[in-house]
């Protein structure tokens, strides 16, 4: 028993460091709350869906194009959104607002779109349309929200409030646009699991697990040993300092929306051959990666890895002992008990 919850909490925490760090380097560069995040998790489950499912693409193909796909949405939210609202100096509260409305927004799409008749594309290929969109989906929410807001000099609160009106907007987009009942990618077949000490896993879990270890691995490489990634820290540590010695800041927060909406699109992909797919699921996963992050440090990459996989374990080992129905309850009272005597975070530094 105690070896399965331990391999149960370790595949849930990487699912959610995915997103929680993809969160982080997104809040540690820009400094706002990106609620609408989760939403990237979503599309690029979708993406996948319609570029294997509708469109019949390889499946490989598929995965990369929705993991390039995701890290392009996330910019696109930047450059359309957030930019413009950074430019008019919106608070927090009306960036949050603007992220919820996105949320909505992208999950009416889904449901709109997802309606469609099958047009037989290769999986693999759907694969990589699927990752490529999803890199397109963070560039565009910070090119046309994030961005705009930045150059209004929007106040953290607005982005915040933008941000989870972006999630509320993308969410009802994909509920218009795919429609509200349950999709499968239906690419890999449900293999039986390996017993080992009484535990079992399946192959896909040893497959999400890898990925995910490699991933995160690879994002510690990015940020520590190459110019990008200390080009963000630089960012992260003081903007004003970091422009004077010719880093752009607003390139910097481009990669970010693309790097950690692409990481994210990997984690939807993951969940999304695991699970059925809803409009929804990008919320429940941010919540998680949110409250991950939180618990390791908002602004700290490592801590929000951290983080999420102390969640993932907590809340598999906590329905030993309660009702599996308390899961959600026990990773939030996890996440109170760190508000309440240390909010900055297991590797956060107190400001």
């Amino acid at each position: 028993m105690f070896l399965q919850l331990l391999i149960n909490g370790l595949i849930a925490g990487s699912i959610y460091a995915l997103v929680a760090t993809g969160f982080a380097l997104i809040y540690s560069t820009c400094k706002f709350v990106h609620f609408a995040h989760g939403s990237a998790v979503a599309v690029a489950a979708y993406s996948l869906f319609f570029f294997f499912q509708k469109l019949g693409l390889n499946f490989w193909l598929a995965i990369i194009l929705t993991i390039i796909f995701s890290g392009f949405f996330g910019w696109l939210l930047n450059k359309i959104v957030y930019k413009n609202l950074r430019k008019r100096k919106a608070s927090n509260v009306i960036l949050l607002i603007g992220s919820v409305g996105l949320l909505i927004l992208i999950e009416s799409l889904l449901l709109l779109f997802f309606g469609a008749q099958k047009l037989g594309l290769n999986f693999w290929l759907a694969i990589i349309l699927t990752i490529i969109f999803s890199g397109f989906f963070g560039w565009l929410l910070n090119k046309i929200v994030y961005k705009n807001l930045r150059k209004r000099k929007a106040s953290n609160v607005i982005l915040l409030i933008g941000s989870v009106g972006l999630l509320i907007l993308i969410e009802s987009l994909l509920l218009l646009f795919f429609g509200a009942d349950v999709k499968t990618i239906g690419f890999i077949k449900i293999a039986k699991g390996l017993e080992t000490f009484g535990a079992i896993i399946t192959p896909l879990q040893i497959v999400i697990l890898t990925v995910s270890i490699i991933l995160l691995i690879s994002l510690f490489f990015l940020m520590k040993k190459t110019r990008l990634g200390k080009a963000m820290r630089a960012v992260a540590d003081n903007k004003d300092v970091a422009e004077i010695s010719g880093i752009s800041a607003e390139k910097i927060y481009s990669w970010s929306f693309i790097i950690g909406s692409g990481i994210a699109g990997i984690a939807g992909i993951l969940v999304g051959l695991e699970q059925n797919l809803e409009p929804t699921m990008g919320t429940s996963l941010m919540i998680k990666g949110f409250t991950g992050a939180i618990i390791g440090g908002a602004s700290s990459v490592p801590g929000a890895v951290l983080g999420s996989f102390l969640l993932g374990l907590v809340e598999n080992f906590g329905i030993w002992f309660l009702p599996s129905g308390y899961k959600d309850a026990i990773a939030f009272v996890l996440l109170f008990i760190f508000l309440l005597f240390r909010p900055q975070g297991i590797l956060g530094r107190k400001r």
